[in-house]
Formats: structure tokens, sequence, C-alpha cells
């Protein structure tokens, strides 16, 4: 360094490379957290309606009472998972509408489809159709979030701290289960368990939490790329020199600007005037497309059908199972573990993602949560009156492991939220070209709650004793450990790392046979790709330029 002066160190960066120091400044933290806060609409909701569904008030106005232990299953399961069936159509029309529209309106018209189902459902009046309709218009908003949030976020992070900006997303979800649970139970514990505003006060988050991200929007500029993207490359250097606190004509945001336009100048020669048929095309027949597709897809199937996220959902009910007794104690253990998972996730963003990477962290959470199944399937299997009998009291011995299973979900929570609940956000918002990056984005995110749904919506009935169709509760955590184990297999044979990499650098990393890709991948891109973009940049357009003469000449 020049003078001898270190720069100082920023624990939260996977490496120094070359920012200015201008650059991770309030206007930056103000946009992540801004688009960040999408992430609660999702983790409101999948706090809220377990424990609102069980309140009693809510199971009258729908005579829940009137029907069959496997109807209550039903209807449980489709109220629960409605939200997930409408953001699979969420997550499909997302792309269309950020890339027609922008990051920033996308972000305005998902609140007010947020709001409208909210609205429809809290005045349904016990019409379970019109319950089934809010839930869904919900779902068509909360749906696109993940789409949205993370890809703008990605778009604008510096590479250096860009896990740890889209993980605040992640971080998100938490906040708004760990709110959600707590709402649950300050309501139940304060309200009664009788009255109406059991369960509107809670959903009522919906609403608040959907007008604060409507408002903050206001105070944000578009993504400089979906800018260039529109041949906006003016604005879109004003946005870019805005967001990195640094004037437009800078080096740092000149060599930024130039190496996004040279990406998406050559991915539109290479694809010219072949529209959406030629974004099909191209993420579908390019092969390098075509296995990030698949591992974004493979990634929303392994993840969702672990198990961990049904037991977010469904939290209440699984503790009841190994043994927690009375509506209050359950809904505080829950209020506990979206806590756990909350943690998790902080720390992910903080300390790992960035610092020893995407894979390590994915499987490190893999590992929590596969021990984590394999106790709990194991100790239904030696007690399995827990999943049969109404009341079942536990035996000295068995209180000992039941409690030893509560503290094993704690942390396959903190496993999924250090793991597959972070990555799948992460990988999928910047591994993809910025010509199809918002299409496969949303294809990822279609598969993401289609699986979650089916999840959602099978765990009520695979709960359920073998003698009413179910496969019962120690069945159903023994598919989820097997899962998980073939997830972690797969992530440490096939997913590469993309820590520390510039958007615009990562076809480096598939350019070895897809077999060797997971292992190898990363070793195999050019070093270079990992220095500074501006660097990279300057190293572009010198060689083009030494090209261009070289032609010249000849």
């Amino acid at each position: 360094m020049a003078g001898g002066v270190k720069k100082p160190v920023n624990i939260f960066r996977l490496q120094d490379l070359g920012e200015p120091k201008e650059v991770f400044n309030w206007r930056l933290w103000f946009a992540v957290f801004s688009f960040g806060l999408l992430g609660a609409a999702r983790g409101v909701d999948e706090g809220l309606i377990s424990g609102a569904f069980n309140s009693k008030h809510f199971q009258g106005t729908i005579n829940y009472s009137s029907y069959t232990t496997v109807e209550q299953a039903n209807i449980k399961a489709n109220v629960s998972s409605m939200v997930q069936l409408g953001s699979v159509g969420g997550a499909l029309i997302a792309f269309l509408i950020c890339d027609k529209i922008g990051r920033i309106w996308a972000t305005r018209q998902l609140c007010l489809l947020w709001v409208l189902g909210i609205a429809i459902f809290m005045g349904a009046n016990g019409n379970l159709s019109a319950i089934y309709a809010g839930r869904f218009i919900v779902g068509l908003g909360v749906g696109q979030t993940p789409v949205v949030g993370p890809v703008y976020i990605a778009e604008i992070a510096p590479a250096s701290v860009r896990g740890l900006c889209t993980c605040i997303f992640t971080g998100f979800v938490y906040l708004g289960i760990v709110l959600a649970y707590f709402t649950n139970y300050g309501c139940q514990v304060n309200l009664g368990d009788t009255t109406a505003a059991r369960w509107e006060v809670p959903t009522s988050l919906h609403v608040i939490f959907a007008v604060l991200i409507f408002v903050l929007s206001l105070f944000q500029y578009e993504s400089p790329r979906y800018l260039i993207k529109q041949d906006q490359s003016d604005k879109a250097a004003q946005v870019m020199a805005r967001l990195r606190n640094l004037p437009p004509g800078h080096d740092y945001v000149v060599q930024e600007i130039n190496a996004i336009a040279s990406s998406h100048r050559e991915e539109m020669e290479a694809t010219a005037g072949s529209g959406w048929l030629g974004i099909l095309k191209e993420a579908f027949t390019v092969p390098t497309n075509l296995y990030r597709v698949c591992l974004t897809i493979c990634a929303q199937i392994l993840s969702q059908w672990s198990g961990a996220g049904s037991i977010t959902l469904y939290a209440p009910d699984l503790f009841k199972i190994l043994g927690i007794t009375g509506t209050d104690r359950t809904l505080l253990v829950t209020a506990v573990f979206g806590i756990v998972k909350l943690t998790a996730a902080v720390v992910c963003a903080l300390f790992l993602v960035d610092f020893i990477g995407r894979k390590r962290s994915l499987l490190l959470g893999i590992t929590f949560q596969a021990v984590s199944m394999i106790y709990v399937a194991g100790f239904l299997t030696a007690v399995p009156e827990l999943g049969g009998q109404e009341g079942y009291v536990l035996s000295p011995s068995q209180s000992g492991l039941s409690k030893g299973a509560i503290a094993m979900i704690y942390i396959s929570g903190f496993g999924w939220a250090l793991g597959w609940n972070s990555m799948q956000y992460l990988l999928t918002a910047e591994l993809f070209p910025l010509r199809i990056r918002a299409f496969c984005t949303s294809l990822a995110m279609a598969f993401h709650f289609a699986n979650q749904y089916g999840n959602a919506r099978a765990v009520p009935n695979m709960l359920l004793p073998l003698k009413l169709g179910g496969i019962s509760p120690t069945g159903t955590f023994w598919s989820f450990a097997i899962v998980t184990v073939l997830g972690g297999v797969w992530v440490f044979f096939m997913v590469p790392e993309t820590a520390g990499r510039s958007l615009e650098s990562m076809d480096r990393l598939f350019s070895l046979p897809w077999y060797k890709i997971g292992r190898y991948g990363n070793r195999n891109a050019d070093r270079s790709d990992l220095e500074s973009p501006h660097i990279a940049e300057e190293k572009v357009i010198t060689g083009r330029v030494v090209l261009d003469e070289v032609e010249k000449k000849a």
C-alpha cells in the first residue's frame, strides 16, 4: 500500500476486490434494505397461517368441527398452501413484469396484489371459496418477491458483498417469521382464542409490510443493469454513480457500466432479433445456460422436499406431535424456533456466505439438517404412539428423547437457514446472463413455489396414520431425511462456487463438461475473473483495441 498504510479490513467481504471505500455507503444499504424487505412477504405468511388457522374463532367461522378428520386435513392443507399455488403463477409472470415495467414498478404492483388478496381473505366471513381466492391472490403478489427482490439486489451489489446483500433478503424472510410467530403467541395469550382479533390482528402484518415496502420503493431508483437493457446507458451511469457514491465520470463507475454494457451487447449480438423466442432458445439450447437452469430447478426440488419449509409452516402441529402440550406453550416454542432461524440467517449473511463461500455454507447447513431429520425420524420410530394416539403421555425416558427431538427441530431450522434457504435465492439470482436473468429466475421460483405447494399440501395428509391414507409422522420424517442426504451428495458433485465473481464472469464457471463443473468449475475459471469488474473490463477493452488494430493492418 502507498505510504505503508494498510487498508481497513472488512470481515464481511470474501476478499478485497479493489473497490473504492465510497462504494459501501448508506445509499447502497438503504436500497438493499428496501428490496430485502420483500423477503418478509413469505416469512409473514408462513409464520402466521398455521397459528391463525388453529384459532377457535377462525375454525368456527368455517364450521371446521363439522368435517371428518380427513376432510379437516384437506381443508387445512388447502388454506395453508393456497398462497404457494398462487405464487407459482406470480413467479411465472414476474419475469414478464420485471422486463416490461422494471424492478421498481414490479415491486409496487405486487404490493397492491398482496393487499387485495388479504382484504378478500379477511372479509370472507367463513366462505371457504373466498378464503381460497384471497389466499391465491396473495400468492400472485408474494410469488413475485423472490424474483424481484434478489434480482434487484444482485444487480446493484458489488461482487465482494453480493452474497451478504442477497442474504439480507433471506434474513427478512425469518424476521417476518419471527414477528408472525410472536404476534400469534401474543394474541393467543392476551386476546383469547375465541375472538376475531385473535387471527385478524396477526393477519394485518401482511398489510403493514406491503404498505411499508410500497412507500420505500418511492425513494429508490431503477437497477442500472435494467436501464442498460432498455438502452438508457446515461441514466444507468447516473444511478450507478448514486449507488456507488461516486461522480458519474469516476473510473470505477465508467468501467463498471462499460462491463455491463459490453456483456449485454454481446448477448444481444448473439441473439439479434429473436425476441422472446430467442430468450427461450438461449435458456434451453445453449449448454452452459441449460446446465444453470437444471441446477436451479434441482435445487428447488431438493430443498423443498427436505421438509424444512413445511416444518416452518406447520411448526405448532409438529411440536405437538413431539410432545409439547398446550396451545400457549406450543406457540411459544414455535416462536423461539423462529428466532433460531433468524439467528442462523444473520450468521450466514455476515460471516459465511462471502467468507467461506456459497457451497461450503450450503453443505454445512445440509449436514445440520440431515442429522436432525434422522434423529427425529429415529425418535418417532422408537415412540410411534406419538403419531397415532391422541393425548399419549411420555414416560420419563421418552420425555428426555422428546426434548432432544425438539432441539433437533431447532438445529434443522438453523441448518436450513445456513444452507438451502439462503443459497436457493442467491444462486438463482447470480448465475444467469443479464438477457435471460429475469426469465430464468422466474422459472426457478415457479418450481420453488410448485414444490413448496406440493409439500405444504401433502404434509397434513402425510402425517395421518396409515389407516387413514397417510404415512404417519415417522414415515414423513424418514422421507425428509432421505431427501436431505441426497441433496447433500448432489450439491457436492454438481454445484460450483460462485463467491467473489462478477455477474458478467459467471460463464467461466461452466466451461468444463457438465459432470466436472461442481468439483472443478471454480478452479478452471480464469482467476482474473475474480478481480474488480473495472479491471476486468479494462482488459476486455484493451484486448478489443489490439484486435481492431490487427484487423486494420491485415
